[in-house]
């Protein structure tokens, strides 16, 4: 059997989880001297209650390896394999944190995948492995065509400020945008699990424009893009993104993920963000 483990940066919703047998491993989220754990302890709205009210920042922190222990104990008890899929290195210690739970049980098939990617593109990879779990591929050749996914993975994004980002030390190549943080509008990605600068303009208004411009030349007009948009408490424009995306490219069967507090943590409220794999 096996059994397919992510995490709550892969923005999925619960329900999915539950009907798909899928453990789904909280990121930490911190206030202060407070620690919750991500869909567990705190949720989104009651998250986005205590960032209005803060007077500091909140962080995040990695799940710590006992979080990955039931269910890495119970695949080394039952000989399942496990097929870990998660963020990037580069943008969450996930990985590592996976790779020292792993270590108790060097008995166990347990495989750990560094998508190089988060968000969006991270839910549809895990939404491919469990298809194809369910379509009964091997282990092996799940593994394969994850691995093959990531240099194909495209995230561009547009935040409200770049604050976020820059005071939790997530703002990669992007920082040299940051002496002119308050006059422009940028438009970011991520590269091999960072985040770089792509380009910039001086208003929302053209920002969004830029940003669809830019998935309209990259974007596969079929499924095998497995295209989906993401935002951080912006619902109403991340609809209507949605509307002129299936308008324009005819793939109109497009998720629409709330990034979740371990995401906005570092992009803030206002982000609106479009994912998509290329065919090559």
């Amino acid at each position: 059997m096996i059994r397919l483990v992510t995490d709550t940066t892969a923005v999925l919703s619960r329900e999915f989880a539950v009907q798909h047998d899928l453990v789904v491993i909280p990121q930490v989220i911190r206030f202060g001297n407070d620690s919750y754990l991500e869909g567990v302890e705190m949720d989104e709205p009651e998250f986005l209650r205590r960032l209005v009210a803060s007077a500091v920042l909140p962080g995040t922190a990695a799940p710590p390896p006992g979080l990955f222990d039931e269910t890495f104990r119970r695949a080394a008890e039952t000989g399942d394999t496990v097929i870990a899929i998660h963020p990037s290195s580069d943008a969450s210690g996930t990985v590592p944190s996976a790779f020292t739970a792993r270590s108790l049980y060097p008995e166990a098939d347990i495989r750990i995948i560094d998508m190089r990617t988060v968000g969006g593109c991270l839910a549809e990879a895990v939404r491919l492995a469990v298809e194809w779990r369910d379509a009964g591929q091997p282990a092996d050749r799940i593994v394969a065509d994850l691995t093959a996914l990531i240099p194909r993975a495209r995230t561009y994004f547009v935040v409200a400020t770049l604050e976020y980002l820059h005071k939790n030390g997530r703002i990669g190549g992007a920082s040299k945008l940051l002496g002119s943080m308050l006059q422009i509008k940028p438009i970011l990605h991520v590269v091999n699990g960072r985040v770089e600068a792509f380009d910039k303009v001086r208003t929302h208004h053209k920002a969004l424009d830029r940003l669809k411009e830019v998935v309209f030349a990259e974007c596969p007009r079929g499924p095998e893009s497995r295209l989906s948009i993401m935002h951080a408490d912006a619902p109403t424009e991340a609809k209507q993104l949605r509307d002129d995306l299936c308008a324009e490219l005819g793939v109109c069967d497009i998720p629409l993920y709330s990034l979740g507090p371990a995401i906005i943590t570092h992009v803030g409220p206002g982000t609106l963000a479009v994912g998509f794999y290329t065919t090559a």
